[in-house]
């Protein structure tokens, strides 16, 4: 990674001694500066994919997405996430954010690392309801292995009990 550091920074360098020409070499120096600050964003962008491989290896990751389905019995306030009775990931939701939900979105709640073994995941789900305030959890005993565990908290309108169900799905690798 260090080698990366490097030509990030000396191209941030080399970037701004160039940026700062004067008027009569600003056409000439134009295309220059441009390539520049696109290899500045290509490193830069290298950098953080090497940054997250390093800080989440493959072997110990987990990824938490949430998700949503019409809401016409829930309106999401809150989430919280457990990991073995450990507060991990905490979000309280905007109405904006949760329309991107009804609409299909996905975020993205937690990555981490998780040791190898039996883990318990809990989720707490906080909102209200055309007919009452709700506060539900759902749990969910997972086997963490090599491969990386990637989970999602989905809360899906029930029509058959006109209620929303809060569950945790485990994606396939």
């Amino acid at each position: 990674m260090s080698v990366f550091v490097r030509k990030f920074w000396a191209s941030l360098m080399l970037l701004l001694a160039v940026a700062v020409p004067s008027a009569a070499q600003d056409e000439a120096v134009a295309p220059k500066v441009e390539a520049l600050k696109e290899s500045v964003l290509t490193l830069n962008r290298d950098l953080l994919i090497l940054e997250e491989e390093l800080l989440y290896p493959a072997s110990s990751q987990i990824a938490v997405y949430v998700s949503m389905d019409l809401g016409t019995y829930f309106t999401l306030d809150a989430i919280k996430l457990e990991i073995n009775n450990k507060l991990v990931a905490s979000e309280l939701y905007t109405e904006k954010q949760t329309r991107a939900l009804y609409r299909g979105g996905v975020q993205r709640l937690y990555i981490g690392n998780l040791k190898t073994g039996e883990h318990e995941i809990s989720a707490f789900f906080t909102g209200k309801g055309p007919q009452q305030d709700y506060k539900r959890g759902a749990k969910l005993v997972v086997t963490k292995g090599q491969e990386p565990l990637v989970l999602e908290l989905r809360i899906v309108d029930s029509t058959a009990q006109l209620q929303p169900v809060f569950d945790i799905k485990q994606w396939q690798m």
